[in-house]
């Protein structure tokens, strides 16, 4: 499968907010965007307008990078909500935020989407006891995901676990901080997502 090997720093400040693609750096002064407050590029300090389209675009782009996406992956997920009897929008977030590695990431175990998706690639994770090692794996309400028992010495894991202790849980998760094992309640609703993006502008987009 393919994947974005670019500076991913470059890619909020192209945004022009945090997509917290790179964990606690995102959090503390070393963080890109907080030294270089602008697009990358020679006229990235450049104030420009943006047309009905290139927000659409601006904020298909954002959402597609937040959850580490490619435009055929997003196309797809796209069209898999579409077709739901639920309004667009929130079935499109349904099933980015029930992603095992986005999941991963909102329990803690993991400091970034992009870390969560390596543990499942590398087979740490377990759902319902059974290992999965794909990230795009939906999860269904009422599973229980956990690491691993031989994986939860891994250092990172054990580092973003005591870092996520401090953050409050999202209230669709209920996580064992000690046992590193975590219980996906429910699907969230679109107001308990903390992603700064206009849906409704990626429906027009792809509905043209």
């Amino acid at each position: 499968m393919a994947r974005y090997t670019g500076a991913v720093c470059k890619l909020c400040r192209r945004e022009g907010f945090k997509l917290f693609l790179k964990g606690d750096r995102c959090f503390s002064a070393k963080c890109a965007l907080t030294k270089r407050p602008f697009a990358p590029g020679q006229h990235g300090s450049t104030t420009r307008k943006l047309t009905q389209y290139g927000m659409q675009l601006r904020s298909k782009q954002a959402l597609k990078r937040i959850y580490g996406l490619l435009e055929l992956q997003f196309r797809k997920y796209f069209e898999i909500a579409s077709t739901s009897s639920e309004e667009t929008g929130n079935a499109l977030m349904t099933l980015l935020e029930s992603r095992i590695d986005n999941v991963i990431y909102r329990m803690g175990f993991a400091s970034s989407r992009r870390q969560a998706r390596q543990l499942v690639n590398h087979g740490h994770v377990l759902v319902n006891g059974r290992k999965v090692n794909k990230p795009s794996f939906g999860v269904k309400p009422e599973s229980v995901i956990e690491i691993k028992e031989k994986s939860k010495g891994i250092v990172p894991i054990k580092e973003s676990m005591e870092a996520a202790r401090d953050r409050s849980t999202p209230p669709w998760l209920e996580v064992d901080f000690d046992a590193l094992r975590g219980t996906f309640l429910r699907a969230p609703s679109r107001d308990e997502i903390d992603v700064p993006v206009n849906l409704q502008s990626i429906i027009e987009l792809y509905s043209k």
